[in-house]
């Protein structure tokens, strides 16, 4: 057997440059850029511009941005991303339901080419065919991969797709004039949180139900709570403990025959792709993250992708437009007598739709079934070792194979050493590895959420165990140093309280000003 030799980044040490922030570098009178003056030429035929803004809505002073130099703009932002620890710096497996893997770089250069980037949402259909032709291409591929009929790529997230499925639904019984009386959305207290948040602010009442030893809700829960009141189920399978519901198509009959429609929560398809379906399962709708499953990066919560799909009776109800085509010509449809409407600017993030598409093909279909046997290959891998570490157990239930993640918890470690996830998680930041906790709620105590995709080497996996076992030893022998960790990351220990008190939250600079420097 080939030794192991997972070598532990000791002598890792984060940048930190004491950068201030680009407000405090303004300097009246630096300028980043300077903009021409419109040629008079252009004046005489376009006018100046200014005068097509109403009076109400010129700014009578300049917007109170930074001034600061272009050289120092560069050192500001490149310090910044040094001092990130960021995905394509570590082994970065512990983000837990948020599937993070490799977005080939390829990709990137293929969005950033002028064919996409320069690009506008307002030209004429005809002038660009090409984007028209990839979205449509790609909604074919999706049909494929969920079994669905239809598919938009307006959401620009996960969560934003959950709502728009909440939205299609709430359309569905109005249409039906049964609006008032479905109000009821059945979710799992394992499913993303999001399941329920959606459906909430849409206005519907949520029922969750929790899980029995096997850490799974069965049919016969299920059935007590469905009713005529019952608008849809909304769940994750697998769950967001990794979990694969064997009896899902259960679940969607007992839905159906009570009326209400079945949502299909596929953020995380990585151990699902060319295994299972969404259709043979029995579900209306369904929706993935363009930006975990299908190897786009996650912006920080910036642009990113949900695809959300529908069966043939729902296709009416989807957001507008639908790309179309018609004569060999690719169009945007408007055509939906009972659409939702639009539910975002334009028609999506274009460059992440561009980049999913480039992994997809590069890959194939035998590709993307490898990509699932891989994921579930290396979390099963990762959860026998780790669950070798003093400390680290999985319940719900325990010692059950999982898909494509499993969530852990610390709590054993925690109630004999003192040490639980959240030391664990800046501990882990002093060799280079970022570890996150888990969502809400911690119905697992001292949780965290692993998930190694297939992105990842066993080299890789083996290394991050290293760090995990590091962990265990300190907080065994020497609590002292995990509990004031980080010791080599760019900000050492944190006092979280300030994320408990909105008094002192600061989400911007004049937030900032307002409640810590006026006051002094």
């Amino acid at each position: 057997m080939k030794k192991n030799t997972a070598r532990l980044r000791k002598r890792f040490h984060q940048a930190k440059w004491d950068e201030e922030v680009i407000f405090q570098l303004h300097n009246p009178g630096e300028k980043g850029i300077t903009v021409p003056e419109v040629e008079e030429g252009i004046r005489q035929v376009a006018g100046d511009g200014l005068s097509l803004i109403p009076e109400k809505m010129r700014r009578t002073v300049p917007p109170a941005l930074p001034e600061v130099g272009q050289m120092r703009v560069l050192k500001h932002y490149l310090r910044l991303s040094q001092a990130t620890l960021g995905a394509d710096f570590n082994i970065d497996i512990g983000q837990g339901t948020c599937t993070m893997k490799y977005s080939p770089k390829v990709n990137e250069a293929i969005a950033r080419s002028q064919k996409a980037s320069e690009i506008h949402p307002y030209q004429d259909e005809g002038t660009v065919q090409g984007a028209l032709e990839v979205i449509f291409n790609l909604e074919g591929i999706f049909r494929e991969i969920s079994g669905l009929d239809r598919f938009s790529f307006q959401p620009s997230s996960g969560s934003h797709a959950i709502m728009v499925m909440a939205s299609v639904v709430r359309k569905y019984h109005e249409l039906r004039g049964e609006a008032g009386k479905r109000d009821e959305i059945i979710t799992t207290i394992f499913s993303h949180p999001s399941d329920a948040a959606a459906a909430a602010i849409k206005g519907f009442k949520i029922i969750t139900l929790h899980p029995g030893p096997d850490g799974l809700v069965n049919v016969e829960s299920l059935k007590s709570v469905v009713s005529d009141r019952t608008a849809a189920l909304f769940i994750t399978n697998p769950e967001d403990t990794g979990i694969f519901n064997p009896q899902i198509a259960e679940f969607t009959l007992v839905v159906h025959q009570a009326g209400g429609l079945c949502a299909y929560d596929q953020a995380n398809a990585n151990g699902l792709l060319g295994i299972t379906r969404g259709r043979e399962a029995g579900f209306d709708l369904c929706f993935f993250n363009l930006h975990k499953t299908f190897g786009t990066p996650h912006g920080c919560g910036g642009p990113a992708g949900g695809a959300i799909g529908v069966t043939a009776s729902l296709r009416e109800l989807l957001p507008v437009p639908l790309v179309d085509r018609k004569d060999e010509k690719f169009f945007l449809n408007y055509d939906l007598p009972h659409s939702i409407g639009k539910t975002r600017a334009f028609y999506g993030v274009f460059p992440v739709i561009l980049k999913a598409y480039a992994w997809i093909m590069a890959l194939g279909a035998e590709g993307l079934r490898t990509v699932s046997q891989t994921a579930v290959l290396n979390n099963n891998y990762l959860m026998k070792r780790i669950l070798d570490i003093r400390g680290v157990t999985s319940p719900f239930p325990a010692g059950k194979r999982r898909i494509e993640q499993v969530r852990y918890s610390l709590e054993k470690m925690h109630r004999e050493t003192g040490i639980g996830t959240h030391d664990v998680t800046a501990r882990m930041a002093d060799f280079g590895f970022h570890m996150w906790s888990s969502h809400h709620p911690f119905i697992v105590p001292e949780p965290c959420t692993i998930e190694p995709t297939e992105s990842y080497s066993k080299a890789e996996i083996d290394e991050y165990l290293a760090g995990l076992q590091q962990c265990s030893d300190e907080a065994y022998s020497n609590p002292d140093i995990v509990r004031t960790a980080p010791h080599n990351s760019v900000v050492h220990h944190i006092d979280s309280s300030v994320s408990d008190d909105p008094e002192r939250w600061a989400i911007t600079w004049r937030a900032y000003l307002k409640k810590h420097v006026e006051k002094l």
